[in-house]
C-alpha cells in the first residue's frame, strides 16, 4: 500500500529527524556572494559544531583557503574538499564525505551541522538527491534546505544565458529548486530594478521566501536549521506555505520579511513554451515556471498512488520540485509531501481543523510544466460519489454474494459479503481501504479480503 511505503508512525520520525545530522546546500551563481555566507555564518556567535563540504573545480581551492581562517576559530578545522562538479561526476565523493563524518561523530565529535557550499555551475537537484537516495547518508544526515544566493545585479543576464540545445542554464535551476531565496548585493541596484528582479524570480519559483541583503550579511537561524524537508515542520514553521491568496502588488511593504509569495492558482499564466519581454523590449526564457494548483474535494489514496509513480516515472526530469498537501479520503490528517526529481517523501501530519476547507494544494516548480494537464490529471483521482459508485460495480462481488476466503490459520472458510470498499478506522493506516468485509458462516465472525485476488477471496 501507498501509506505502507511513505508512512512511518510519529515517534519513529521524531527519533529519527532528533538523531540525524541537519545539512545545508548553498547555491548560486558565480560571485552571488556563497563564500561570503559561509564566513559570516563560521563567525557567528551561535555556538554550533559545523562541517563544511566545499565544491572545487580544478586542484587549487581557492574559495577553501579563504573559508580555512574562518573554520580554525571552531575547536578543530572541518574542511573537506570535493574537486570537479558535485552535481554530476563526483556525488559519490560527497557520499565518501559524509561517511568520514558519520566515522568521527561515532568517535566523539560534536556536530551539529553540514553546509555543503557547491561550485557556481552547479544543479543543485542530484546533491539534494543524494541525502534521500544513499541509505547511509540518509541514516546519518537530513536536508534541511536549499539556500539560494542570488547576485541582484547581474542575476537577470545570468538566467538570460542562451544555452546550447539540451544545456540547462544552471542559474535558472538554481532558483527553481531554492527553498530560500537570498537576494544579495541590493545596494548595488535601484529600488526598481530589485522590484523587477524579485517578480522575475517569482516567475520561477513562487513559493520560495525572498529575502534582500547586502553582503551576504543574514541572521544564522533564517538559512539553517529551517526545515524545509521537515513534513512535521512545513505548515507550523511557515504559515504562508502553500498560500494560494495574494499577488505580486503586495510585496513592497517589507522586503526583508521572509514571506513573499504569489501563487495565482486562479488563472492559468504559467508562461510556458514563450518568451517574455520586457518594457525595454528585451527577451528572456520562461519555460521554467511554478504551477499552483487548488482541488477542493477528497483524493482516494489507490489513484493518488498512481498518480504520483506516472510523474516520477513520466515527468521526473523535468520537474525540480514538487511540494503540497493533500486531503485524502478516509484519513483524519494532511498528507504532506516534498519531491525533487525522482525522489519523493510524504507522510500524513496533523489533523485537518474543524473548520478548515478540506482541499489539496500543490505546488510545482520545473521546466515545460503543463498546468491544465496537471490539473487534469490530479483531478481525475478525486473520489467522487459517482466514482465510487462506479468501482463497487465493477468489483467481482456485491454484498450479499456467497464467497469462501483463505484466513490462512484455518484455510478457506465460507461467508457473506457484509461491505465492499470497507474501511476500519481502529486497524487501517490512514486513507486505506479494502475491497470486502466478510461475515463467516463459522462462529459469524467478520474479516476482510485485503485484496482483489483469487488466491484471498473467491466464489463458494
Amino acid at each position: 500500500f501507498f501509506s505502507t511505503q511513505f508512512m512511518c508512525s510519529k515517534q519513529q520520525m521524531a527519533k529519527r529527524e532528533d538523531a540525524r545530522v541537519p545539512v545545508t546546500v548553498l547555491t548560486g551563481f558565480l560571485g552571488s556572494g556563497k563564500t561570503t555566507l559561509l564566513n559570516h555564518i563560521l563567525t557567528a556567535s551561535h555556538g554550533k559544531k559545523l562541517a563544511v563540504i566545499e565544491n572545487e573545480f580544478g586542484e587549487v581551492g581557492i574559495d577553501n583557503a579563504l573559508v580555512a581562517t574562518n573554520a580554525e576559530l571552531q575547536d578543530e578545522e572541518l574542511i573537506e574538499t570535493i574537486n570537479g562538479c558535485v552535481c554530476c561526476t563526483v556525488r559519490q565523493d560527497l557520499v565518501v564525505v559524509i561517511r568520514k563524518l558519520e566515522k568521527r561523530v561515532k568517535s566523539g565529535l560534536k556536530l551539529d551541522g553540514i553546509i555543503v557550499e557547491t561550485t557556481g555551475l552547479a544543479d543543485p537537484g542530484p546533491v539534494a538527491q543524494t541525502f534521500f537516495a544513499d541509505d547511509d547518508v540518509a541514516q546519518f544526515t537530513r536536508l534541511d534546505g536549499i539556500i539560494t544566493l542570488i547576485d541582484a545585479k547581474h542575476i537577470e543576464q545570468h538566467l538570460d544565458d542562451k544555452k546550447p540545445e539540451g544545456v540547462e542554464n544552471e542559474a535558472v535551476e538554481q532558483v527553481a529548486f531554492a527553498d530560500r531565496l537570498l537576494l544579495n548585493k541590493t545596494d548595488l541596484v535601484e529600488e526598481k530594478d530589485l522590484a523587477r528582479v524579485e517578480a522575475r524570480l517569482r516567475t520561477i519559483n513562487r513559493v520560495a521566501p525572498i529575502q534582500r541583503c547586502t553582503k551576504s550579511q543574514v541572521s544564522v537561524d533564517s538559512v539553517m536549521n529551517v526545515g524545509a524537508f521537515d513534513l512535521d515542520r512545513a505548515l507550523k514553521l511557515d504559515p504562508e506555505f502553500l498560500k494560494t491568496e495574494g499577488e505580486h502588488g503586495d510585496h513592497d511593504s517589507d522586503h526583508d520579511s521572509h514571506h513573499h509569495h504569489s501563487d495565482h492558482h486562479h488563472h492559468s499564466d504559467d508562461h510556458h513554451h514563450s518568451d517574455h519581454r520586457h518594457q525595454s523590449g528585451h527577451l528572456h526564457d520562461t519555460s521554467v515556471t511554478s504551477v499552483c494548483i487548488v482541488q477542493p474535494g477528497e483524493v482516494e489514496l489507490d489513484h493518488l498512488e498512481q498518480w504520483v509513480g506516472g510523474l516520477l516515472r513520466e515527468k521526473a526530469a523535468d520537474i525540480y520540485r514538487m511540494k503540497g498537501v493533500i486531503c485524502v479520503a478516509h484519513a483524519n490528517q494532511k498528507f504532506v509531501y516534498h519531491g525533487v526529481h525522482m525522489i519523493f517523501n510524504g507522510d500524513f501530519t496533523e489533523p485537518w481543523g474543524k473548520d478548515e476547507v478540506r482541499e489539496s494544494k500543490l505546488v510545482f516548480i520545473g521546466k515545460n510544466l503543463d498546468r491544465s494537464s496537471l490539473q487534469a490529471s490530479f483531478a481525475a483521482c478525486l473520489l467522487t460519489p459517482e466514482r465510487a459508485e462506479k468501482k463497487r460495480k465493477r468489483m467481482r462481488f456485491q454484498v450479499g454474494d456467497r464467497v469462501k476466503v483463505n484466513t490462512k490459520a484455518e484455510g478457506w472458510l465460507v461467508g457473506t459479503v457484509q461491505a465492499l470498499d470497507y474501511r476500519d478506522d481502529v486497524i487501517m493506516p490512514p486513507g486505506v481501504t479494502v475491497p470486502y468485509q466478510v461475515k463467516l458462516d463459522k462462529d459469524g465472525d467478520l474479516v476482510y479480503a485485503p485484496k482483489e485476488d483469487d488466491e484471498i477471496i473467491r466464489p463458494a
